[in-house]
């Protein structure tokens, strides 16, 4: 018996009779053959291994990349991240804290497979310092997909959109996919890309792996297990800079408090009358959905966006980043909100560089490139410094709103760690506006 494996589309071609059936195979009476997806192309392999079968194994079309040698010398818990990941068949996701040298690992992985690798990343700015670290550790051409730019090589970055077009196509050309910021990949369009591909080895990193809405499940499927984590905490003084936590609550004025107390019971009420409990984010979706159809759903959630912008944009918090601006004049700071109004609002009080979805590529990056020669000492930003952007040598992050994310309070602390021998400690702070939504808001990211 012969059994031949060919890579079709996005899929796993299975012709001849093993004589048993394999995982994840479905028979195709169109070509009269089994199929199955492309990611399971590893377990299929391992399931035919054992069998007294001739297999033709043709899924794989690798280009030759030489020998690959990493100069980079692996910290003590680098090294056990990648052999942990070795350990576990070469798949797997690393959860590590933001500045801990993920792509260092990455790279040391590569180097060690030495074989055509495809690095997916969810930004632009993600995809150019890829590009940069590959090109400089491996003197090859690095292809890139992505930012205007079509260009395949053995070694290619490129963001998730592109991957998500051209999986299919480039499924059989990589034994190697790293999936920077893995999390991202529970999406369900991004699915597909590690559904298509065919790489056997897979490697997931982040900061913080699990989503509030269970798609973590889904990257687990396609990646692998987490198969070595650790915190900010346990890296904190040695590899990361020690850092300090502080909460400062705020009052609203008593304008700001009527306010929100007003809009506020217009969304408790509803949900009183309407006998949903917002226990989870999907009681939260179902009632967005519900609100396309019940005006007093869609005023409900209104009120309750009305009442969030008043706690999250309260005065005191301003007055109190007055105050912690003056303290630390001479640290390096990011002041990170929820909205965007609130950040040209602090830029034009405090003549703070501003970064937004609004702010062009070109002008985030001066400013970003200011911040780091030291011409500017303290930026604001809505977002988008959450993950993706390398901003060395701050030390101080002020909190002025945000999401009750886990990920997202870790990627902003993790904007602050990176250690440096010009200071002792970072800091982050916390404003939250008491006797609000926002404190249970806070202790849950926390």
């Amino acid at each position: 018996m012969s059994v031949v494996l060919t890579y079709e589309e996005g899929t796993i071609r299975v012709d001849g009779d093993p004589g048993t059936p394999l995982p994840a195979v479905e028979y195709d009476p169109r070509s009269q053959s089994g199929r199955a997806p492309g990611h399971e192309y590893a377990r299929l392999r391992d399931a035919l291994a054992p069998l007294a079968v001739d297999v033709d194994d043709r899924v794989l079309s690798l280009a030759d990349i030489g020998p690959l040698e990493s100069s980079y010398e692996l910290r003590d818990y680098q090294q056990a991240a990648l052999d942990a990941w070795e350990t576990a068949d070469y798949q797997g996701v690393l959860e590590l804290p933001t500045g801990s040298g993920k792509t260092v690992i990455a790279l040391a992985a590569i180097a060690t497979l030495e074989t055509p690798t495809l690095v997916v990343v969810p930004t632009v700015d993600l995809l150019e310092q890829w590009r940069g670290e590959l090109t400089r550790e491996f003197d090859l051409p690095v292809g890139q997909m992505g930012g205007g730019t079509q260009q395949v090589e053995p070694l290619t970055v490129a963001t998730y959109d592109s991957a998500y077009l051209r999986a299919d196509e480039l499924g059989d050309q990589f034994g190697f996919v790293v999936f920077d910021e893995v999390h991202h990949l529970g999406g369900e369009g991004y699915r597909d890309i590690a559904r298509l591909l065919a790489a056997p080895a897979r490697l997931g990193l982040t900061a913080t792996l699990e989503r509030p809405d269970g798609a973590h499940e889904a990257v687990v499927n396609l990646v692998g297990e987490r198969v070595y984590a650790l915190s900010p905490e346990a890296l904190a003084g040695e590899h990361l800079a020690a850092y300090d936590i502080r909460r400062i609550e705020v009052e609203l004025t008593a304008e700001e408090r009527a306010r929100y107390e007003e809009n506020q019971s217009v969304f408790t009420d509803y949900l009183r009358a309407s006998n949903i409990q917002m226990q989870s984010g999907s009681d939260y979706q179902k009632l967005v959905k519900r609100s396309g159809s019940d005006p007093e759903a869609r005023r409900a959630l209104l009120a309750k966006q009305r009442a969030r912008e008043v706690m999250m944009n309260a005065d005191a918090k301003v007055d109190r980043l007055a105050d912690l601006l003056a303290r630390h004049a001479d640290d390096r700071v990011i002041v990170f909100t929820a909205h965007t109004d609130l950040v040209y609002r602090l830029s034009d009080r405090f003549l703070l560089p501003a970064i937004t979805s609004e702010t062009g590529a070109a002008e985030r990056r001066e400013i970003l490139e200011r911040f780091r020669d030291g011409t500017y000492s303290r930026i604001v930003a809505a977002n988008v410094l959450d993950e993706g952007v390398d901003v060395p040598d701050a030390n101080v992050a002020v909190l002025l709103s945000g999401s009750g994310s886990e990920r997202e309070f870790t990627q902003r602390l993790g904007r602050i760690l990176r250690p440096s021998s010009k200071r002792d400690r970072a800091v982050l702070y916390e404003l939250v506006t008491e006797a609000t939504a926002e404190e249970r808001v806070a202790d849950r990211r926390r």
